[in-house]
């Protein structure tokens, strides 16, 4: 065997700590989206508009919270994946690694920063308003509910959120064709990279391509639960 190849499957044994903490973070992360899954199901996707926004999220309000938390849960999650990631394939292609992590970074933080932030203010004030008296009152949480409900309903939204991990898996995806992970692994990190692309650009071609965001979501989770296997099992070596 060649040195490259001796060099492409070896274990950094300073680094098995980070390879059980990431297998660990997305063995759970993939849990987590199961419950967020069953969570969502049975209410269904929010309704567009304000007001209606607003009465759909007061009907549900706890299993939103339970949702917001266990979302939030997975964006710290992920951090540990993407660096013990990066630590097990940055041998093989360190550059393009570098890029597929600076995506999937970019994606915690704008998950973060607009997505469940938003998501948080308008759970808040769909409690509000089914508290509220009288039309005045409804009136004044509609208008301040406008601003992250025109941000939660932005297209742009989906650009940030789906299509940064959805590159950061795919490049990942590309790099795990030669090292040590399954190809079955590589390929499907490359399908779910594609569909995960294809979900936004979708609704500018075609319509009903959004249903492919769902598709992409739960292939997302089945390939950080086998990432996730795959980094506790390099742990162990």
């Amino acid at each position: 065997m060649s040195v490259q190849k001796l060099a492409v499957n070896a274990v950094e044994p300073d680094g098995k700590w980070l390879y059980r903490v990431g297998g660990i973070a997305a063995l759970v992360f993939a849990l987590a989206y199961v419950v967020i899954i069953a969570l969502y199901m049975p209410m269904g996707a929010p309704p567009k508009g304000v007001e209606e926004r607003l009465a759909y999220m007061a009907g549900n309000t706890t299993a939103w919270w339970a949702i917001l938390a266990l979302s939030v849960l997975t964006d710290f999650l992920l951090a540990p994946v993407l660096f013990s990631l990066y630590l097990a394939l940055k041998g093989i292609n360190k550059g393009m690694m570098l890029v597929a992590s600076a995506f999937m970074g970019l994606f915690i933080l704008l998950d973060l920063a607009l997505t469940w932030t938003n998501y948080a203010a308008l759970i808040t004030l769909s409690s509000q308003y089914a508290a509220a008296t009288d039309g005045a009152q409804r009136a004044v949480l509609i208008t301040i509910a406008s601003y992250p409900t025109a941000v939660l309903e932005s297209h742009l939204l989906d650009v940030y959120n789906t299509v940064t991990l959805a590159i950061g898996i795919l490049l990942a995806g590309i790099v795990m064709l030669k090292g040590i992970f399954s190809r079955s692994v590589a390929y499907l990190g490359i399908i779910t990279g594609i569909l995960g692309i294809a979900a936004v650009a979708g609704p500018f071609v075609l319509s009903g391509l959004s249903a492919l965001i769902i598709v992409a979501s739960l292939l997302t989770t089945i390939w950080v639960f086998l990432v996730g296997y795959k980094l506790y099992r390099l742990s162990q070596q």
